[in-house]
């Protein structure tokens, strides 16, 4: 894996769209990247590996159990509602209190965002591994969305492990990588980035620097 900066912190706002001068429309996604402090380090003489602890969205002390608030009481950094370790090259490590907006990034770079995954609940398995199910004639009754056939004969007589089937879908941490910055809004702290992010609207994503991508700055 590539050791690069640290990555943010950020809460999905929605999805719109944008045109471009032909006429083009192209999907984009709203991203609030709120201030972001540096919590703690860790260095790979004391912890065996380099990363920086951010931390976002403020959040009232009475909501954070005790050990929680002695991080931030240690750091002298206001209370906060997220907290999330990036590993990081050396050559990155920041100071403690250090702050991270939205200028971290810079138009049309890309990034690799993760977030959870919309949940489904139980899904068959057309909706879950887009089966095209069965016939719609021809005999078959009732049965036009089941799974169909799932094991094999008397031998070896069972139905292989990790074989798709109906089942929970979505609610999983789930990275969509290259994902391009389209444009950065620094008085709103808001990130706008080409195409769909995984999560709920209003939940916390995590970016950063895409890993399959050089940094051209």
């Amino acid at each position: 894996m590539k050791l690069s900066r640290s990555g943010v912190i950020a809460k999905k706002i929605g999805m719109s769209q944008i045109y471009k001068e032909n006429g083009e429309a192209v999907p984009v996604t709203i991203i609030r990247v709120e201030e972001n402090v540096v919590l703690s380090i860790k260095n790979k003489a004391k912890h065996g590996y380099n990363a920086v602890q951010v931390a976002s969205f403020d959040q009232k002390p009475q909501r954070l159990n005790r050990s929680i608030k002695g991080l931030f009481e240690k750091a002298n950094v206001a209370p906060k509602a997220k907290i999330k370790e990036f590993i990081v090259a050396e050559k990155y490590l920041l100071e403690v209190g250090c702050k991270i907006g939205v200028d971290h990034f810079k138009k049309g770079q890309c990034v690799d965002i993760t977030g959870t995954s919309i949940g489904k609940g139980y899904a068959g398995a057309m909706k879950r591994h887009n089966f095209r199910g069965l016939e719609a004639s021809h005999g078959v009754s009732i049965s036009h969305r089941s799974a169909g056939s799932t094991g094999q004969r008397q031998d070896p007589g069972r139905t292989f492990k990790g074989k798709k089937m109906a089942g929970r879908m979505g609610g999983k941490v789930v990275t969509t990588q290259n994902i391009e910055v389209v444009d950065i809004d620094q008085e709103l702290n808001l990130l706008v980035v080409k195409g769909a992010v995984p999560g709920n609207k209003q939940g916390y994503i995590y970016i950063r620097d895409a890993i399959k991508k050089a940094l051209s700055y």
